[in-house]
């Protein structure tokens, strides 16, 4: 039996429920938290799990979540920051509100986990935080320009904190999933492609077609279907042993990378662009 605790954001689906179930079968304590756990049906039947309510966008319901995880189980020796909402369309269609929500969930969400997290971990003189990025932190995504911009800050935040709690003994690691089928992108907001002028309502339409298009094309020429269990495997990877700070899970993550670092600026703006940015044919 392991006997450490990990807490774990948005755990109701994909990802989240994924690395609960997974660390729980390795002998791990698991604070399993989500918006309504009163609608979960599996990870409360098990053993040496706690589900609660978190909302990261409410403070005080995290301060009750971490409260009720140490009064059960003693200490949080792990926290997974996976909780996330996404979104698309051009810029100019996203309102303050739209904008507001993205970075409320998925940037000051994980500050506010990992402000409240960090005393106990400094406390106990040990700790690993693994925070969830993207694909879209790794290199400006069209299309999704403000979950990007979200993202990249993830990617930021996470590099400044592996180095500020170093002597702490708090590692701080940041995943950057591709693209999985998860609960994630099938909540999108789509209410956002309805804003803008003509102009930008047809270059919206016409980019999402070129961006299904091309991810056609990629499942025609046999690209695999990527497991989201990749992604739980990789966080329990980085939870329990020595990887670097900056990580990728996903076939198609590490082919972006491995461009970014080998090909010059130009031609990989290029490239993405020939992918997923439509042309516009002016008279």
């Amino acid at each position: 039996m392991n006997n450490k605790t990990i807490l774990i954001t948005g755990c109701s689906t994909g990802f989240g429920k994924l690395t609960a179930r997974l660390f729980q079968s390795k002998g791990w304590n698991v604070i399993a938290t989500m918006r309504s756990p009163e609608k979960e049906t599996e990870l409360n039947k098990l053993p040496n799990v706690l589900v609660t309510r978190l909302d990261v966008t409410e403070p005080q319901s995290i301060t009750d979540a971490i409260i009720a995880g140490m009064e059960q189980f003693g200490a949080i020796e792990a926290l997974v920051n996976n909780a996330g909402i996404s979104g698309m369309g051009v810029f100019e269609q996203w309102d303050d509100q739209e904008i507001n929500a993205i970075f409320n969930t998925n940037v000051y969400g994980p500050m506010r986990v990992t402000q409240q997290v960090l005393p106990i971990m400094r406390n106990q003189k040990e700790g690993v935080i693994i925070n969830i990025s993207s694909l879209a932190g790794i290199l400006g995504s069209p299309y999704s320009s403000v979950y990007s911009a979200a993202k990249f800050a993830v990617e930021g935040l996470t590099e400044a904190l592996a180095l500020e709690y170093a002597p702490f003994n708090i590692k701080t690691k940041v995943i950057a999933p591709g693209a999985y089928e998860t609960n994630l992108f099938t909540t999108i907001p789509h209410r956002i492609l309805a804003n803008g002028d003509q102009q930008i309502r047809d270059y919206s339409d016409k980019m999402l077609q070129k961006m299904n298009a091309t991810m056609e094309q990629m499942r025609q020429q046999g690209a695999q279907e990527s497991d989201p269990q990749e992604v739980a495997d990789k966080i329990y990877q980085c939870v329990t042993e020595e990887t670097s700070v900056h990580n990728v899970s996903g076939s198609d993550a590490e082919a972006i990378l491995q461009m970014k670092k080998s090909m010059p600026e130009d031609q990989l703006m290029k490239a993405i662009s020939d992918m997923f940015v439509p042309e516009l044919h002016t008279a």
